[in-house]
């Protein structure tokens, strides 16, 4: 997949077909207008191409806000490059590109340096200064600027639309298994895993310690059965996100206790997948009636993982 970061080095390519957007957390929305394009792009003989901005938009129109992402964004450039997305026009987002008028967008940016072709867009699409392109105007100048506009139905799942904000609030609720009907996938967060007090250890049950970037959207805490995957290779698992109030602590972290492995994971990039809330936080008068929860916490994270085995 080619990934090209400056418009000022691209010229019109061979019948682009694109879209344009955010794409947060790449849901099954974006998935179904990611597979129109490369249909379309296959069909005839031209480029998939998606349009991108980074940093978000949001970040630089109101950086006043805490923005929390469901994707950091390298995550949906393998996104893109898993649902046969050819190139990624990644445009870095400034107050200047916020001034552009829907009409200069159109003719200085899609028509005279993409060349595109045609269109995909959801019909809620908006675009320009101050968001006020509509899929209208893209209708209206389309032809003018010799392309072709085709409007995306949303999707549906158990007749609610998916989208990025009903996502983010799904997992804030902890509702992360109705999060991944969503997604189409486990919602993940990653990191590199940090040295901990050895509680976990203590008890029988090793935990790898991972920070909470906080340009994420986090579950609430409590524990979750999880998918955790080191060195390319997925281990169930129980997650716990939390500050420890047993022991104490303060810091807001993530432990992950991999079912049957001991090895060392200090220092090695894990990413962590939220397939089910398990059980909320809770305070214990001592360490043996956590560890006692925590037993009873690996048997519910195995069932809900499709094992039974015994701990």
């Amino acid at each position: 997949m080619k990934i090209t970061r400056d418009i000022e080095q691209l010229s019109p390519g061979l019948n682009p077909v694109m879209t344009i957007g955010n794409f947060d957390g790449v849901h099954l929305g974006h998935q179904a207008l990611l597979n129109e394009v490369v249909t379309k792009a296959q069909r005839v003989g031209g480029e998939s191409v998606v349009l991108t901005f980074d940093p978000h938009p949001l970040a630089v129109i109101a950086p006043q806000l805490q923005l929390q992402f469901l994707t950091t964004f390298d995550e949906k450039l393998s996104l893109f490059e898993q649902a046969g997305i050819a190139h990624v026009i990644c445009l870095e987002f400034s107050t200047q590109l916020a001034e552009i008028s829907p009409d200069a967008f159109v003719r200085d940016i899609l028509k005279e340096h993409i060349g595109v072709r045609e269109l995909c867009v959801g019909k809620t699409f908006r675009f320009g200064k101050d968001r006020a392109g509509t899929i209208g105007d893209l209708t209206r100048l389309g032809p003018e600027m010799g392309f072709q506009v085709t409007p995306i139905l949303p999707v549906q799942n158990a007749g609610e639309i998916v989208s990025s904000s009903t996502i983010r609030k799904r997992i804030q609720e902890g509702r992360v298994s109705e999060a991944m009907r969503f997604l189409g996938r486990d919602y993940t967060i990653g990191g590199v895993v940090q040295q901990g007090e050895q509680n976990g250890s203590a008890m029988g049950y090793p935990t790898a310690n991972l920070p909470l970037p906080d340009d994420r959207v986090i579950p609430p805490n409590g524990v979750y059965a999880t998918i955790a995957t080191v060195d390319d290779t997925p281990h169930q698992s129980v997650s716990y996100i939390g500050t420890r109030p047993t022991f104490h602590g303060t810091e807001r972290l993530l432990e992950v206790h991999i079912f049957d492995m001991e090895s060392d994971l200090y220092g090695k990039h894990m990413t962590v997948g939220f397939s089910e809330q398990v059980r909320g936080d809770m305070v214990f008068s001592n360490a043996t009636d956590l560890a006692r929860q925590i037993k009873d916490d690996v048997r519910h994270a195995r069932q809900a993982l499709g094992t039974h085995a015994e701990t």
